[in-house]
């Protein structure tokens, strides 16, 4: 055999060892992708609202409109006892928002919903199909713990006449998770947070904080303005302010690494309704979103006022709530006699 045969010879068996070579590590990196994609994607939890609340729900008004109702839930009980609540068992929604993103997508606004509300729960189904009778004056963040999400969502439908489109639930126990892969997140303080009850102790001014001190700085009560749960709402909002304006200024897309570790850490913490419990239904949903900025982001109390029976617990206060939903269900701005909560004074 010559040379002149042997070098195309050489070049074809070279050039076949490449392409080898390129398809190992083009199945590899697709395979990859999709061990990620499943991974993610089973890592998020879902609950289907028609299913668990059934057809008896409030129409939609404007179409171009979403309201998405918010919920941070923890154990209350192990690694997170530690917090202004003690260890209490079951499990409670101690933050509830119901974000309301207007059709065209320009500010958005957030209305929260004390924890000790006293509110009528309507008859639910739990998460195992069993029926939850109704109660009058029952605490609103107890409703998690007997119905689960899909009844919390009832109990605001029914309170408000405001159809929820999508929910989403935020594990506490992720969240720090969610911090940390953010690699912190940065908060302002006009005055200081003494450490009440075991709580997180701070100076007035700016701090960043990790996600076991961010766990801390939204569960606040007694270290912080009048002890009450309605100023640690004001801590929650200005966190979620925070948070979402970290989010939006890192470059995640543009690095990988990053990308996926908030990814990791924000679905292991999420449950949601069924038409968002995927990578990409969320993903469609985000880039829909991209027209709202944190930082015009509107922060509302829902209106309530001091029971006069248990001084302790707050009720729905009228006329302003029933102008605040309505409102929102016309996709108008809220009018600023709707944002006035006689419990703040």
């Amino acid at each position: 055999m010559t040379d002149k045969h042997a070098r195309p010879r050489r070049r074809r068996r070279i050039l076949r060892i490449t392409l080898l070579l390129v398809a190992v590590l083009i199945l590899g990196a697709a395979g990859a992708g999709w061990w990620t994609y499943s991974h993610l994607n089973g890592n998020i939890d879902s609950v289907d609202l028609d299913q668990a609340i059934g057809d008896n729900r409030p129409q939609k008004v404007v179409a171009g409109a979403q309201n998405v109702l918010v919920l941070g839930s923890d154990s209350r009980a192990g690694a997170n006892a530690d917090l202004d609540h003690g260890d209490v068992s079951g499990a409670r929604s101690d933050t509830t928002m119901l974000v309301h993103i207007p059709e065209g997508r320009a500010k958005a606004t957030a209305i929260s919903i004390p924890r000790d509300t006293l509110v009528t729960r309507p008859e639910c189904k739990d998460g195992e199909g069993k029926t939850v009778p109704s109660q009058k004056r029952a605490m609103f963040n107890s409703i998690y713990g007997l119905g689960g999400p899909a009844c919390v969502v009832k109990t605001v439908e029914e309170m408000s006449g405001v159809r929820v489109d999508h929910f989403v639930e935020v594990d506490f126990a992720g969240f720090k998770g969610l911090v940390d892969a953010l690699g912190g997140v940065t908060v302002t303080l006009d005055k200081p947070m003494t450490g009440a009850k075991g709580g997180l102790k701070l100076d007035a001014g700016t701090h960043r904080l990790n996600g076991t001190d961010s766990l801390k700085f939204v569960r606040t009560r007694y270290g912080y303005g009048d002890g009450s749960d309605l100023g640690r709402i004001g801590l929650q909002q200005q966190f979620m302010m925070a948070m979402l304006s970290e989010i939006k200024k890192q470059d995640a897309l543009g690095n990988p690494a990053r990308l996926y570790k908030l990814a990791d850490a924000g679905t292991k913490s999420l449950t949601t309704d069924s038409d968002l419990a995927s990578l990409t239904a969320l993903s469609d949903f985000a880039q829909s979103m991209k027209g709202v900025d944190p930082d015009t982001m509107q922060t509302i109390m829902l209106p309530v006022a001091y029971d006069k029976v248990d001084p302790n617990r707050v009720i729905v206060a009228e006329p302003q709530a029933t102008q605040l939903w309505e409102a929102v269900r016309n996709d108008q701005p809220v009018p600023d006699s709707a944002k006035k909560s006689p419990a703040k004074g």
